[in-house]
């Protein structure tokens, strides 16, 4: 979404995958889409790139490893977390990723059996986070 909207995209310092904090960067955006009092979240990651913010977008996210992790511009919200997991989905994630976190050597990658820990109550919090934001972004189409 960054690179369709004039930012670029480029490998990360550091690659993520797991879970992890996401600081909810106070500012009007970030009220409208994660609620008044937010100011972290755990979310899933798997990613090695990052995202410059577009012209004109707002920050909304960063977390440790990775300064933008969510924009908005707009009506339009960019996430380079994952807050739609499921349980199914981390799982078949791990299953199929299982190689890549077994070779990578970034301090942000999870053990499989770490990330699969607590899932239903990670997944659950997860999904509070999520019926937020797709509240407010199905409010956006109705205007």
């Amino acid at each position: 979404m960054s690179k369709a909207l004039g930012g670029t995209v480029s490998r990360a310092p550091v690659k993520e995958i797991g879970w992890g904090e996401v600081q909810v960067v106070a500012g009007v955006a970030a009220t409208q889409w994660f609620g008044a009092g937010q100011e972290r979240l755990k979310a899933f990651h798997w990613h090695g790139e990052t995202f410059t913010i577009p012209i004109g977008a707002e920050r909304v996210l960063a977390s440790p490893w990775c300064d933008n992790q969510g924009f908005v511009l707009g009506p339009h919200l960019g996430l380079q977390c994952h807050i739609e997991m499921t349980e199914e989905l981390v799982k078949s994630w791990c299953e199929t990723g299982q190689r890549e976190i077994q070779h990578s050597h970034s301090p942000a990658v999870q053990p499989v059996d770490e990330i699969l820990q607590e899932l239903e109550a990670r997944v659950a919090a997860l999904h509070s986070t999520a019926d937020g934001v797709y509240t407010r972004w199905i409010r956006g189409l109705l205007y």
